[in-house]
Parts: structure tokens; sequence; C-alpha cells
């Protein structure tokens, strides 16, 4: 009962403060007031403390449950919104003496987990129940961890790629909204990013252009970073999953939907580290952005057939 409580006190805590971190992001992004009341500040102490109240969380629920907190799809959910709150920490700490926007990913992306996770819908699975059988592992500490970690970071690397494509194509898309036509095709697409690059070689001697050509570099870098982070600790989960496989159903690979979609999403981001290493900026970025869908469709889309080896993490109505 006491560690119930405390569970549910520090997801109260921890979705109320970073509901109040993206409302500062909100305030700075339109009303350009973070230097004169110091909201930086406060939204940076917000993800820390955010980052606690999840640590404490899993923690807790680890303690009462007496296995590793990532047996169902409500568990995996708040360990992806810490996974988002642990990204934001590195990021903090390496650039502590800089400005860092990262919480303009992160924070949105951990309220937007928990807040599903929370919700009405996933009731039944906010009390811990007994392991199935198949889960009764080692493993699971180690490919079910490396797995959500590598969807953390995926994500956020995808979404700063998408960032630069907003960035990019302000224009274009401006002009397409206007006139209401949404066709938009690949050789459009390289028209537009040649233009760009034209564009920011001619101008980048002008303050305005100069500034979103730094910006539009960092984003890349950014993406580029924590991708390749989170490629890692994906390409750690799908090995560990085989050998896990194996000793759980005697085979390493049994193409199971979840099996497959992971592959998948393993392939999609190899290419993006091809196309990149050929063709920097908005080419990669683009598979990025593709990447953050194939991502969402492995993780949740899957779980909503709830069908195969991996259907004790699928999605079920109240």
């Amino acid at each position: 009962m006491i560690f119930s409580t405390l569970e549910h006190i520090l997801t109260h805590i921890s979705f109320s403060v970073v509901s109040i971190v993206i409302t500062i992001h909100f305030l700075t992004l339109f009303l350009l007031v973070d230097e004169v009341v110091g909201l930086y500040d406060s939204s940076e102490k917000g993800m820390i403390v955010t980052f606690f109240c999840i640590t404490g969380l899993l923690v807790t629920r680890w303690i009462y449950s007496g296995h590793f907190p990532l047996s169902d799809l409500y568990e995996s959910l708040i360990f992806l919104s810490w996974g988002f709150s642990l990204i934001h920490m590195v990021s903090y700490l390496k650039f502590k003496k800089r400005k860092n926007n990262l919480s303009a990913i992160t924070a949105p992306s951990a309220i937007f987990t928990q807040g599903f996770a929370t919700s009405g819908l996933l009731t039944k699975m906010h009390q811990s129940a007994i392991l199935a059988p198949a889960l009764q592992s080692q493993w699971l500490m180690m490919h079910v961890s490396m797995m959500v970690l590598g969807y953390a970071a995926l994500l956020c690397g995808s979404l700063l790629s998408v960032a630069l494509l907003v960035i990019t194509f302000r224009k274009a898309i401006k002009i397409i909204g206007e006139n209401n036509n949404f066709s938009f095709s690949f050789g459009k697409i390289q028209y537009m990013n040649e233009r760009s690059n034209v564009l920011l070689n001619t101008y980048f001697l002008s303050s305005k252009n100069y500034y979103r050509y730094q910006l539009t570099q960092q984003l890349d870098r950014w993406s580029y970073r924590i991708i390749s982070l989170g490629f890692i600790f994906l390409t750690i989960g799908i090995l560990s999953g085989a050998v896990w496989a194996n000793e759980a159903w005697g085979s390493y690979w049994n193409w199971d939907p979840k099996e497959t979609w992971a592959f998948i999403t393993w392939t999609v981001f190899a290419i993006y580290f091809h196309t990149r290493t050929n063709l920097e900026g908005v080419n990669s970025a683009l598979v990025a952005s593709m990447g953050f869908l194939i991502i969402w469709i492995c993780y949740f889309g899957v779980n909503l057939l709830g069908i195969g080896l991996h259907s004790y993490g699928s999605f079920t109505l109240n």
C-alpha cells in the first residue's frame, strides 16, 4: 500500500512538473521573456525534478513488484518517458554552461508518453502482476531496456530532423499551403534542397540567414549524435533479444511482427547513416523523419494487433 501510494505521488509530481516545463517553453518561444525572468533556468530545473521523480517511480515499482519494471506496455511507456528525461539530463550536463533547447523535444515527448501511460486506457496495467513465463529471465533487463532506450534516442533524433526540415522548407511549405497543393515529389524535394543550399552559401553573411544556417547545422549534429546512440542501443537490444529468443523459444529469429518491425526500424536508420555519409542535411533528415513513424509502428502499432510471440505487451481496452 505504501509503495503504491508513493508511486502515485511520484507519477503526479513528474507529470505536473513536465507540464509546467512545456508551458515555460511556450512562453519563451512566443513571448521571448526567458532572459527577463529566467524561465530557462526554471525549465531546466523542472526537467531535473522530472528525471528524479520518474527514477523514483521505477525504483519503487521494481521493489514492490520484485522484477524489473518492463513487463507490460504501461511500464515500458514509463521507462520510455524516463529515457527522454535521461537524454535531456545528459545533454544538460554536457552543455551546462551554454543554453540547451533540447528540452523543447524531450519535455513534450516525456509528457506524451507518461500522459498516455497514466490515462484510463491502461488502468488494468497499473497494478503489477506476476511475470509471464517467457519473461522470467535475466535477459528481460538487458533486452527490453536496450530496446526502449533505443526507441527514446531514435525518436528524439528523428524529431530534431523533423525540426531541421521544417526550418529548411518553411517557405516552401507556406507556398504549398497557400496554393492548397500538397503533392510533394522527390524531384521537388531535391530541387528545394539544392536551392536552399545555394541560398545558404550566397546569403550566409546576413545575420538572419547566418543564424538559420548555424541552427540547421546544430540540429543536424544533434540529430546524428542522438540517432547514433539510439542505433547502438537498438542493435544491442535486437542481438540480446535473439539470444533470449533462442533460450525461450528454441530459435534465434521467428519473424514475429515485433521482430520484423524492429528489423525494419534498424534497416531504415542504417539507410540514414549511409545517406548521411554521402549527403548531409536535408536528405538524411528525410530518412530520419520516416524512421520516426516506423518506430511508433514497431513500438506501439504492433501492440494494437495483440498477436505474435510478443503479445504480452499488447494494448487492451478496459
